[in-house]
């Protein structure tokens, strides 16, 4: 008789964000791992992202300051596995640490949050907008021009999924936008006065998936985690994700990412990329490309395709050190 443990009883310590939602998230997890005959805790942490509110994540640090702190905690043992909103997941993981897991994507799409306006061409005259992404904020100026309401101006919004609804109730903004993902796993989707489609407002890399880092020299936890895995929806982010590492990507890269399968052909992979200039002195590019995916390797096969084609339409290649 072996004298190891089981796979199905591990001991696992989850390292999350104390936000609402993130918490949401590491019970989630918990609930499918202890579902699985696990044994699982949770350890709540506070980031240098959730502490620093009054500044843009591109000008201090990138969304990396979301898991930085919990990849610490994975380095020296306080816990096993990190929950990670995909879009806060840098594209280049540091050395020893490994995505293990990709879950089943919920709706990846952008969300209109307003109280009075139940769309973008409902705004009022001089109506502000509230958005946290470079992204958001240069679709909806591009949409904005196209429809001559160069009167809207959009404005930072920082803070957790509820410090944004707030500050929305208080009047600070007339609408916003969030993931809608966010929403609908904290049971607020009544706050969703419409979606954006993506060929209106391209989703970031990997919005709406759930990601799972481990120390890679940690293989029983990978060989656990391995029944969490949606393959669909690791292909997809796997192929959006490359786009944005091969454009450098980070949060002060105005990029967007996103593909989903055709309902047509079975295994082909459309993907579809967005880059545009804050400062509006460029055009917004916009390209796509479609293939048969059945592995990583095809995926990110196809998003360096897609980046190449991004970058001969006009988007800037990255600078390298």
């Amino acid at each position: 008789m072996s004298d190891s443990k089981p796979a199905d009883s591990l001991p696992i310590v989850i390292a999350t964000r104390e936000s609402r939602l993130a918490l949401w998230q590491a019970e989630h997890v918990k609930a499918l791992l202890e579902g699985m005959g696990h044994r699982v805790s949770l350890l709540g942490m506070t980031t240098k992202g959730d502490q620093i509110l009054d500044r843009s994540l591109s000008k201090v640090g990138g969304k990396g300051l979301f898991v930085k702190e919990l990849e610490v905690a994975l380095e020296d043992g306080r816990a096993d596995i990190a929950v990670h909103s995909l879009k806060d997941v840098p594209m280049d993981l540091p050395d020893g640490f490994a995505l293990a897991c990709v879950m089943e994507r919920e709706d990846p799409r952008d969300a209109w949050v307003s109280p009075a306006c139940a769309s973008l061409e409902a705004l009022p005259p001089d109506a502000i907008v509230g958005t946290s992404s470079l992204r958001r904020q240069v679709l909806l100026r591009d949409a904005l021009d196209a429809m001559g309401r160069q009167d809207v101006r959009i404005e930072p919004l920082r803070g957790n999924l509820d410090t944004r609804l707030r500050k929305l109730d208080e009047g600070g903004y007339h609408a916003i936008v969030l993931a809608a993902a966010g929403l609908k796993r904290l049971k607020l989707d009544d706050r969703i006065r419409a979606v954006f489609e993506p060929d209106r407002s391209l989703p970031a890399a990997g919005q709406g998936a759930l990601g799972i880092e481990v120390r890679a020299d940690r293989t029983e936890l990978v060989e656990a985690l391995k029944p969490l895995i949606h393959w669909p929806s690791w292909y997809r982010v796997a192929a959006e994700r490359t786009v944005s590492r091969a454009m450098g990507g980070s949060c002060s890269m105005p990029l967007a990412a996103y593909s989903d399968w055709d309902m047509a052909e079975a295994g082909q992979l459309r993907l579809d990329a967005a880059w545009g200039d804050p400062e509006g002195r460029a055009p917004l590019v916009r390209v796509g490309a479609q293939a048969a995916v059945a592995s990583l390797e095809q995926a990110e096969a196809l998003g360096l395709r897609v980046t190449q084609a991004l970058q001969a339409a006009g988007a800037p290649a990255p600078v390298r050190p």
